[in-house]
């Protein structure tokens, strides 16, 4: 398929847009405004104010911000000027202009046999194209579902924007999922194919095949098949399905593409009942890419990403696919095994130049470069402490907008600095984000402290990502940035410090969850904006604190409302050895903690018996001779314990109120990990099921009396 063919005729486009514009609700007494904005418009394409000379892409008919049916399109909510009015286009035609410009870039990085190989941009469009070919050759249905099951790899790339380019609904399904747990998202998305990675995956979808009405045929896209079966086909089998359909017939298909109509899933973890499917348009990603990055210093063909973290979650596919398409960047694939261990390999090879990592990421590497560091001479552990120092009081001068750089910091920069970016591969990242879950002061400082300023960004699935952003040039410890532009935010019902609930509006908002209307009413309200569940204010800059989550809130039997999160985080910083803490409280007489203790992790990234580099160190420094967490519990070892009720003592003193002491705590004998449960797959503590696996433990804290 040629790439002139892959453009979408543009006929009747200015009437679509100007309809839309004219419909969409804007909030706080702007439509007005609005109308004045799109006053005069002509009806033909090209006299609309089209910000590039990309085809834009005729809207379907629709009158509702929201919907929960698969084949119904929404209405976008833009506006008559600024970011909000730029022209909606659609995942292929996005595709097709980086392609037309950048073709011989290279678009992905594989390693194999040792070595890095490439796919242009131009041979990555072609392979989409194909797998698109190969999805209507087996009879995928418009708006039905392609699963995708297994690691980040550019099969799993190729086969979620060729099921988008056949008019399927791409879906991410977790690759830490239960059969059931698949069952589940493949017979609610009606998928038509499943693309799974290997035979383990392919298990788990064969044990549950025959209670998917729909299903037609799984595709695995790693190692040879162990058995033949008619509907199963290897990568190379499916790849060549397609070629007896014609240019023709793909190009009918993406040319009906709509940009306001619904082209990927995501689902969410589940952690409170059973997972939703949120909605997301082609705009929701093709705009939303092109605004977050229009708040960052990115430019066209220069970038280099690396892809790790689950791409059934919104936050890598728009880092790792979407924002990648935008700007043709460079995406390089990382082992399977990288949260194990073999991640800063890849980052020493790829060099990127963005780098995104959930929290607990940036906590694996300051713990692993805290071990390194303890091993050091008593010279360098005292050059590199001196060097820290100057780096956190530079960072914090930079974020104050003072931009004083102390005396020493040249040398600091030359002996610690530099060194330490080098050896993570982080030598030329000029944005290093952390996101997804909440991260620690005490992560923030110490990554500060080597001149490695982490940004935080919020958002959420049904925002396709980013709602707020910190950037290089504006940021603020513990602040998650400031609101995209064309998008806004409000804290609906503040208490008397300016907490209220984060709601957004925008065109990165979702359509709505799939055959979902009750849920879509408790997330969307009737004017269209998005309420998050989480707390938060904002500071005199407008950058966005979060504060709390509602349903995490913790209602003590007093009545008193606690956020159990600053609690949590300040509790694992003075006490360094602490893995994971989780408050307990809620309508309780007092508040108590589950706590871990950080150990060694298995090559399956399962927790171990055995206590981690840093544990054993303290153990060392205290005459301990445990080096098991299970000997620590047995014998009560005094000086941890009593090591963790001064932290806790500590912690306590800060707090506003009695009720927000916390006032017993016990060490649990294994770490929370994604494969026990406990932690969904971005590292998200699930509270509900900890509490329902621990509940035996929970009654004891509270069985000895009702005060401690």
């Amino acid at each position: 398929m040629s790439i002139q063919e892959g453009l979408i005729k543009s006929n009747g486009v200015a009437e679509s847009i100007s309809a839309q514009k004219a419909q969409t609700h804007i909030p706080n007494g702007q439509t007005s405004e609005l109308q004045r904005d799109t006053e005069g418009l002509s009806e033909e394409p090209e006299a609309v104010p089209f910000p590039t000379a990309r085809a834009p892409a005729s809207l379907a008919p629709a009158d509702q911000l929201w919907s929960t049916s698969r084949d119904k399109a929404v209405r976008l909510r833009m506006e008559g000027s600024g970011p909000a009015s730029e022209t909606p286009v659609t995942i292929h035609q996005l595709f097709v202009e980086t392609v037309e410009k950048y073709g011989d870039h290279p678009a992905l990085a594989t390693k194999k046999d040792g070595h890095w190989e490439f796919q242009t941009w131009r041979q990555y469009f072609e392979q989409c194209c194909a797998a698109a070919k190969s999805f209507l050759k087996l009879g995928l249905e418009r708006y039905h579902g392609v699963g995708i099951l297994g690691f980040n790899s550019p099969e799993w790339f190729i086969s979620d924007v060729g099921c988008i380019f056949a008019g399927g609904l791409a879906t991410g399904i977790y690759t830490t999922n239960s059969p059931e747990a698949c069952q589940y998202v493949a017979d609610s998305c009606e998928a038509n194919i499943l693309v799974v990675e290997n035979q383990k995956q392919l298990d788990k979808i064969l044990q549950i095949k025959d209670q998917l009405p729909h299903l037609k045929a799984i595709v695995q896209y790693k190692g040879e098949l162990k058995q033949k079966l008619p509907f199963l086909y290897t990568w190379a089998e499916f790849m060549k399905l397609g070629e007896e359909v014609s240019d023709e017939e793909l190009n009918a298909v993406t040319e009906s593409l709509r940009a306001n109509e619904c082209c990927t899933l995501i689902y969410t973890s589940g952690t409170t009942g059973n997972p939703k499917g949120v909605m997301l348009s082609h705009d929701n990603l093709t705009w939303t890419s092109r605004i977050a990055a229009s708040m960052l210093d990115v430019k066209y063909v220069e970038e280099v990403v690396i892809s790790f973290l689950p791409l059934s979650h919104v936050a890598a596919q728009l880092c790792d696919m979407w924002m990648p398409v935008t700007f043709a960047m460079t995406t390089y694939f990382a082992e399977p095994d990288a949260l194990k261990g073999s991640l800063v390999n890849t980052m020493k090879e790829a060099r990127p130049t963005c780098f995104l990592g959930v929290p607990r990421v940036w906590e694996k590497i300051q713990e692993k470069m805290k071990t390194v560091g303890a091993k050091a001479s008593p010279m360098r552990r005292t050059v590199a402490g001196w060097a820290k120092s100057i780096g956190l009081q530079y960072n914090y001068s930079v974020m104050n907008g003072e931009n004083q750089v102390p005396w020493g910091y040249t040398l600091a920069n030359s002996l610690v600095f530099k060194k330490v970016r080098e050896s993570l591969g982080l030598d030329r990242c000029k944005l290093c984000f952390t996101g997804a879950a909440p991260i620690t002061k005490d992560t923030l400082e110490y990554f500060m402290s080597l001149n490695i300023p982490l940004l935080e960004l919020y958002g959420m699935s049904e925002s396709s990502g980013p709602h707020t952003i910190s950037q290089t040039s504006n940021y603020q410890i513990t602040s998650c940035g400031r609101v995209m532009p064309g998008c806004k935010t409000k804290l609906d019902k503040p208490d008397k410090e300016g907490s209220g609930e984060i709601c957004f509006w925008g065109r990165h908002v979702f359509m709505g969850y799939l055959n979902l209307p009750d849920k879509t009413a408790e997330a969307l309200d009737e004017d269209g904006w998005l309420h998050s569940g989480d707390l938060g204010r904002h500071d005199q800059n407008d950058n966005l604190y979060i504060t709390g989550r509602i349903k995490e809130l913790i209602i003590t039997a007093g009545g008193e409302n606690i956020p159990p999160v600053p609690i949590e985080d300040a509790v694992k910083s003075e006490v360094p050895i602490i893995s994971n803490a989780m408050l307990l409280g809620d309508r309780l007489k007092f508040l108590s903690m589950l706590l871990t203790l950080k150990c060694v992790v298995d090559d399956n990234g399962e927790p171990t018996d055995e206590l981690n580099p840093e544990v054993l160190s303290f153990c060392q420094q205290h005459g301990i001779k445990s080096t098991k967490v299970s000997e620590v519990i047995a014998s009560k070892e005094p000086a941890i314990y009593t090591a963790i009720q001064e932290g806790m003592e500590r912690v306590n003193a800060r707090a506003t109120s009695n009720a927000q002491k916390v006032q017993k705590w016990v060490i649990l004998e294994r770490d929370f990990s994604v494969g026990g449960g406990e932690l969904g797959p971005t590292m998200k503590l699930r509270r509900p099921i900890v509490v329902k696996m621990y509940q035996e433990k929970i009654n004891e804290l509270y069985a000895a009396a009702e005060k401690p």
